[in-house]
């Protein structure tokens, strides 16, 4: 369980964060949406400290994230930046290995190496092993940060925009991995999203902010209605139906 209580942020004086207060317990998937500028990446960002809180706390399965160490920490949260940048000159199987760094510390094992396997051919980079992340495209670079967030086996994955240029195969495949690792490995992923409707075919729960606060939070049918929508982009929306979920025609 990830238990966030009064958690706030500000940067030169201009509020970022205000008073979040929110549980997430553990398996399902958890989608944050909302405009840009509310809050979704910084809220990503001090759950897997990588900045300072300055008020509030963040406890990972009791580990305030403060004082944890930080190789307990890898070994139960994995994150995917949004920027995905890395120094220096590295292939793609290299790239995904130190998703196990976490639990080898670089003296890779029989297991390690089964792992990076399994991530490369889940997410289709396994042709592109070899290659030099420079060479790659977008969507293949980020394919290849997917496979190795996923390899590092956490219970809890955050995922910032992990969509970002995917084409719409691997996009769907994506959250359909997702969706299999939370039902059969009770498994979490918190996921910042800007398609409304990949979050309501796949999400569990929706979290969604503005002005860096929580203004709605609960299961796709209650958050994405016509009225709450308007709250959270600030325009109505046509809602429909297919399958039982919800479908948000919001380029109309």
């Amino acid at each position: 369980m990830i238990l966030i209580e009064d958690l706030s942020l500000a940067h030169g004086g201009t509020p970022i964060l205000r008073d979040i207060n929110l549980t997430i317990d553990r398996g399902g998937i958890v989608a944050l949406v909302g405009p840009n500028g509310a809050g979704k990446s910084s809220l990503l960002s001090l759950i897997a400290r990588l900045r300072p809180l300055q008020t509030g706390r963040v406890v990972i399965d009791d580990l305030p994230v403060t004082t944890t160490p930080g190789r307990e920490l890898a070994r139960r949260m994995a994150i995917l930046r949004q920027d995905g940048v890395f120094a220096g000159r590295l292939t793609v199987r290299e790239l995904v290995s130190l998703g196990r760094f976490p639990h080898s510390q670089g003296r890779s094992t029989p297991q390690d190496r089964a792992r990076v396997e399994e991530a490369l051919a889940q997410f289709g980079v396994a042709d592109l092993a070899e290659r030099f992340l420079e060479t790659l495209s977008g969507g293949q670079r980020q394919r290849a940060l997917v496979a190795m967030t996923f390899c590092q086996g956490t219970d809890y994955l955050l995922l910032d925009e992990p969509l970002n240029n995917l084409d719409m195969f691997h996009a769907r495949h994506l959250m359909q991995s997702l969706r299999r690792m939370a039902d059969e490995e009770d498994r979490t992923a918190i996921i910042v999203l800007h398609d409304i409707n990949q979050a309501a075919a796949y999400a569990d729960r929706i979290i969604a902010m503005r002005d860096g606060r929580v203004v709605a939070d609960g299961t796709p049918q209650d958050v994405l209605t016509p009225d709450t929508l308007a709250e959270i982009f600030g325009y109505r929306m046509q809602v429909t139906q297919i399958g039982g979920k919800p479908l948000v025609l919001h380029h109309l």
